[in-house]
């Protein structure tokens, strides 16, 4: 297995349905929301926890886990790194989320870093979005402070999105490749674990994650001596609405909109103009309309359709 040869930049978009992609625990769980924009966001270590998660369902070990002591307590990272004698080599060869996203491992020893090649920008909505506030009750009733029994339950409240089309970026850098030896094995396994993660994965099978999708994938691949980047990749995708949709709100499925890649086609062409491009993958969802197409928009340059 080869180290990772090429600089990648990643574009990756999912839609959301009445579902809170990353609420914010600090705010009662609403989901993450720019008043200025009207715009939600998802944190990328939310997008690495999903893949994470994914990559240990596809068999794969990770390091930053969910494991429980024999008392039924969660296990420290420094409990986690004593199963790997404390050694970072161990750690890199046994641990993919390691090779892809590093860490940083305190020792008594002293303690050491890892710079993650693979790293992901905060999510954000293509669009201004509609949060619901939904009101309910618990089913159970709870006790007071004195230890006696309410008689009905407790008043609750559901925060969620009606729909939301979110863009993430990501990037993987070659030269970092070599400090966690991460190959390109490991990147293909992350891309599938992004993509099948986001698409009915049981990671997000949760009454308030039941609604995400993986509508487009594209990995822009470098050639192997670009130390350049494109940069933001989800800055040039804009949505056109139907004439029968006239608010960003009102959208509620890939029906209402038209997704337009011709300024990222422009960017892409301009990363080949100066000899950094290696070719474009991709993989899209039938939902999603995009104009102009992927074989037009990208014509003349090395296509490859991604199969997950």
């Amino acid at each position: 297995m080869s180290i990772l040869k090429n600089r990648h930049e990643i574009l990756f978009l999912y839609e959301v349905v009445n579902a809170n992609p990353n609420g914010d625990p600090m705010d009662e769980n609403r989901p993450r929301y720019d008043d200025e924009t009207g715009k939600i966001f998802v944190r990328d270590a939310r997008i690495k926890r999903t893949i994470r998660d994914t990559l240990q369902e596809m068999g794969e070990e990770i390091f930053i886990r969910e494991e429980r002591k024999e008392d039924g307590t969660l296990e420290t990272k420094e409990g986690l790194l004593e199963k790997y004698d404390n050694n970072k080599n161990k750690v890199l060869e046994k641990c993919i989320d390691i090779r892809l996203f590093g860490g940083t491992f305190a020792l008594k020893t002293g303690s050491f870093s890892l710079t993650g090649p693979v790293q992901f920008a905060y999510g954000t909505s293509l669009h201004r979005v509609k949060i619901l506030e939904v009101q309910g009750t618990s089913v159970l009733p709870s006790s007071d402070e004195k230890g006696k029994g309410k008689k009905q339950g407790t008043m609750m409240f559901d925060y969620r999105v009606a729909y939301a089309l979110i863009g993430v970026y990501g990037v993987a850098n070659q030269k970092t490749a070599k400090e966690t030896n991460l190959t390109d094995e490991d990147f293909e396994k992350m891309l599938k674990a992004l993509w099948i993660g986001h698409r009915g994965g049981s990671v997000l099978i949760t009454g308030s994650k039941l609604g995400h999708k993986s509508l487009m994938l594209l990995d822009i691949v470098h050639t192997e001596d670009s130390l350049d980047l494109i940069g933001s990749l989800d800055r040039y995708v804009k949505i056109k609405l139907n004439a029968e949709i006239n608010d960003e709100e009102a959208i509620r499925s890939p029906k209402d909109y038209i997704l337009d890649i011709s300024e990222l086609a422009k960017k892409v062409r301009a990363l080949e103009g100066r000899n950094r491009l290696e070719k474009v993958r991709y993989i899209l969802d039938e939902d999603l309309r995009v104009e102009p197409s992927i074989e037009k928009a990208f014509e003349g340059i090395k296509l490859e359709k991604l199969e997950f």
